[in-house]
């Protein structure tokens, strides 16, 4: 069984078991790239299982640990123990949560010097309650997202949870930003539309989605659609 699977030329993606969100079954969508100079980034950090650190450790040297946002944090002590020479990165909030986790640095708006020529980003703002850090793998053309679009397949979810999927939004193929963090711009949507509009001058072609269906095709008109509620105008 494999555990990794290659989107791109360099760069991977794992797909691990489902998760409890507030009684919600998540399921869960790890990233790896590997940069020029053998160097493996890691994003999202998955739960540890030997089969799959067999194949991430024949890819190259993992170097550096990313957490995106400050929900996203549940494997990655487990990563910094087994890989105590990779630099961890805290998202936005996740530091003052997370004060058992010995976090190297803080990601920023910018890129890291280690793989800006490879990877950008930019920290999605406006939100009241949590910034996400999204990325895009240059080479790849690959918009790297964590929950700023959850998109689940319509049959994932059953029962009562199915109907609340629904209402949230984060329902393939119509994913979004899930309803309750949508709220929390209420006083940022500016912000938020100044980051979609860095986010849309990378000109995305795919698009991996930690919680559901990726996108491979058509990516801009998916996120046009997604991040409607921003408010964005033409010109």
């Amino acid at each position: 069984m494999k555990f990794l699977k290659k989107l791109d030329t360099n760069i991977w993606i794992s797909d691990g078991d489902a998760v409890s969100w507030y009684g919600m079954p998540y399921t869960t969508r790890m990233t790896i790239v590997k940069l020029r100079d053998e160097r493996l980034w890691v994003h999202s950090p998955g739960k540890i299982i030997d089969e799959m650190m067999t194949e991430v450790k024949s890819l190259g040297q993992v170097s550096y640990l990313v957490s995106p946002n400050k929900i996203h944090h549940l494997f990655i002590n487990d990563w910094i123990n087994i890989f105590p020479n990779a630099i961890s990165y805290s998202s936005p909030g996740l530091r003052d949560k997370r004060k058992d986790i010995s976090f190297d640095k803080d990601l920023s708006d910018s890129p890291e010097k280690e793989w800006e020529e490879e990877i950008d980003q930019i920290i999605f703002k406006g939100s009241s309650v949590m910034e996400e850090v999204v990325f895009f793998h240059k080479k790849s053309e690959t918009l790297i997202l964590t929950d700023l679009i959850e998109n689940f397949h319509p049959d994932h979810f059953s029962g009562y949870k199915k109907i609340l999927a629904k209402i949230t939004g984060i329902v393939s193929p119509n994913g979004k930003t899930p309803i309750d963090w949508r709220a929390s711009f209420i006083f940022g949507k500016k912000e938020a539309r100044k980051s979609l509009l860095k986010i849309l001058s990378w000109k995305p072609k795919k698009i991996v989605i930690s919680h559901g269906e990726c996108i491979y095709s058509n990516a801009t008109e998916f996120i046009l659609k997604s991040f409607k509620w921003v408010g964005l105008t033409k010109g």
